[in-house]
């Protein structure tokens, strides 16, 4: 970036929670399951005098809990009442979208001020290029995350986002980047000149939120730096073409009318309930990543590879303890789960909890690596081939479908060692003239012999008992 040249970013990000319900109805909220506009009733698509049911329980204890894990305040013995946020849009029947009054304070997340957390409804989905609309996501319940414009970079924005999106993962309850929708606030300062704040709506993946900082930041400086002024304004951001466009003036708060919704008791958060949603809490993934290194004393790249993927963080801990924790378990543990099947989930474009793979497969597959039953070789052609099929075989069975086992019958392998030799009379003389990588050569011809199948350290003793007679 222009050393001459610095910004600031906050974001307003959305995210479904994950309930069967919808917030102040009982319509499902499945909306991309179903044909348009059958997921509807009188409420959610705001009839006149559709009274709504009390809010959804589950999305508020939702809301609590994300607060927490973002290190909020949460507002206690106080009304938490919901308001009518005032627009016009053919996305929102009843001319206003419901949301509420914080629930949560004054947070922190990464060194990144949290403002607030509050709860609101989804709009339905407009379609401007077709002039239609679909209001069977009207109403789903939306937690919204407001921060404090803490972000310098582009890239730093990235990382927040990616790092949230993994804490969702480990709340549960969210439905994380699929349903993320971020508003991006962006300002620049270009040789003491700050240029007003600008608001790009709706972007819908991180990648998005990144490209759309990228743009922001170029097109500002430029404007700074001819003199020109920013104006305080909305943008759309126009994804096929990579660029923001201007939509709107930026509103305020008067703009949206903000009254509080007269159908709708208030929520009033106890000390209790909290403590109830407390108690349901899970471990943050910066917890255990901490946890991990203290407790297994693996290295911190290992523990933030691991704990990237609860799953997969899940399993490395059954592995451990199903193989039993000890230093050299670990090590395995953390060398086939953190390199060989991350290797093999990359490969096919998965994640670990689409291969079916249970801690029972990985922990069998170690196991008779320990035991010399198969060699590293094989066990990275088990782990393919186990992630191939989806977890249908187990490594015993694909092992003897294909006959993998090692072969430790002294005769086999003292021929193998015997033919490496006798083909390869320039690694033996290397090897005599003191080069001892030449017997890693010698090694490995004879795993070609036996295709691998070869237990090393057999082959070791064995070559270099032959080798004695050439010297």
């Amino acid at each position: 970036m222009d050393e001459n040249v610095s910004m600031k970013c906050g974001l307003e990000i959305h995210v479904q929670v994950d309930t069967k319900s919808k917030l102040f109805c009982r319509c499902p909220t499945n909306y991309n399951e179903v044909p348009p506009n059958t997921n509807i009733c009188p409420v959610c698509i705001g009839h006149p005098g559709a009274r709504p049911m009390p809010p959804n329980k589950k999305a508020i204890d939702i809301a609590v809990m994300v607060a927490k894990m973002l290190g909020c305040e949460i507002v206690l013995n106080k009304d938490i009442y919901f308001q009518r946020k005032h627009y016009r849009y053919p996305d929102l029947p009843g001319g206003y979208q419901r949301t509420t009054v914080p629930v949560g304070v004054n947070g922190n997340f990464l060194d990144v001020g949290i403002t607030e957390v509050h709860l609101e409804e989804d709009p339905g989905q407009y379609k401007p290029d077709l002039g239609v609309v679909d209001y069977n996501r009207s109403g789903t319940p939306l937690i919204e995350i407001v921060t404090e414009p803490d972000m310098k970079t582009p890239e730093e924005a990235r990382e927040f986002l990616k790092q949230l999106m993994r804490l969702f993962k480990y709340i549960g309850h969210l439905r994380g980047e699929g349903t993320m929708r971020a508003d991006v606030n962006i300002s620049v300062n270009y040789k003491g000149i700050q240029g007003n704040r600008v608001e790009v709506k709706n972007v819908n993946s991180i990648k998005g939120v990144y490209k759309v900082l990228k743009y922001e930041y170029i097109r500002q400086k430029n404007i700074l730096r001819r003199g020109g002024e920013i104006k305080r304004e909305t943008r759309a951001y126009m994804e096929s073409q990579m660029i923001t466009k201007a939509m709107r003036s930026k509103e305020t708060a008067d703009d949206y009318r903000y009254i509080p919704d007269p159908d709708i008791q208030p929520i009033v958060l106890d000390s209790n309930w909290v403590e109830e949603v407390e108690s349901k809490m899970p471990e943050t993934p910066m917890e255990k990543e901490k946890r991990f290194m203290e407790e297994y004393g693996i290295k911190e790249g290992d523990a933030k590879v691991l704990v990237s993927d609860l799953a997969l963080a899940e399993v490395f801990e059954k592995v451990v303890h199903e193989l039993g924790v000890d230093e050299k378990n670990i090590n395995l543990a953390v060398t086939w789960i953190r390199n060989e099947l991350r290797r093999v989930l990359a490969y096919n474009k998965i994640d670990f909890f689409e291969s079916n793979l249970k801690s029972e497969h990985l922990t069998e597959l170690i196991k008779l690596i320990i035991d010399n039953t198969i060699s590293q070789k094989i066990g990275k052609r088990v782990i393919e081939i186990m992630v191939e099929n989806r977890g249908k075989k187990t490594p015993k069975e694909i092992i003897e479908e294909l006959g993998l086992t090692v072969i430790t019958n002294d005769d086999v392998l003292i021929n193998a060692c015997e033919e490496a030799i006798k083909n390869n009379p320039k690694a033996v003389e290397d090897y005599l003239n003191g080069n001892k990588v030449a017997l890693n050569f010698l090694m490995g011809q004879v795993m070609k012999l036996t295709r691998g199948r070869a237990e090393p350290k057999k082959v070791v003793e064995i070559l270099k008992e032959k080798l004695k007679d050439y010297s």
